[in-house]
């Protein structure tokens, strides 16, 4: 991979898409300059909600079998990427580290970044994916750049304005 063709993005937070109330992830870089709303299903919110709040299930949920299932082979996930944005729909690919083998495993997104989050894993999105995604904001200085701190009704006022054809992604 690289390095200067990547961005290292974090979760910034979850919200709901105001019109279909569809999960959204929300991906932000490290200077807060940049954002990247991702669709997601509802399980693959609640799969990432849990892990942010802290929540243990009583059971564990299908990211938590992957966390698993890597530890026990004795394997880490290095990183994961969103590769491409093509047709609407992102990619992804997660990196995993078993002894000196990396093995590459083809990813939606939400998947990914559930298990990212699990494995405190950083999370890579192509500089070419912002580019292609029409809501790449820049945060303008003097402006709220801290997307934590974005209230649920000011996400809702931005996404209103919004129609989903403007993110370049469908379900």
């Amino acid at each position: 991979m690289t390095r200067e063709n990547f961005i290292e993005m974090t979760v910034g937070g979850l919200t709901l898409d105001p019109v279909t109330k569809t999960p959204i992830v929300i991906l932000k870089d490290s200077d807060n300059k940049l954002n990247l709303p991702i669709w997601i299903g509802l399980l693959e919110a609640t799969s990432m909600a849990t892990e942010l709040e802290g929540i243990k299930m009583a059971r564990p949920m299908t990211h938590d079998l992957l966390r698993t299932i890597v530890v026990d082979l004795e394997g880490s996930v290095e990183r994961i990427e969103v590769t491409d944005l093509k047709d609407n729909t992102y990619f992804a690919s997660i990196y995993i580290q078993v002894g000196d083998r990396e093995i590459t495993v083809d990813s939606r997104p939400s998947d990914a970044i559930s298990l990212a989050l699990r494995t405190k894993s950083p999370i890579w999105v192509a500089k070419k994916v912002l580019e292609a995604s029409s809501v790449l904001q820049q945060v303008e200085e003097g402006k709220e750049t801290n997307l934590s701190n974005v209230s649920r009704d000011k996400w809702a006022e931005i996404l209103e304005k919004m129609a989903p054809e403007d993110f370049k992604y469908k379900m």
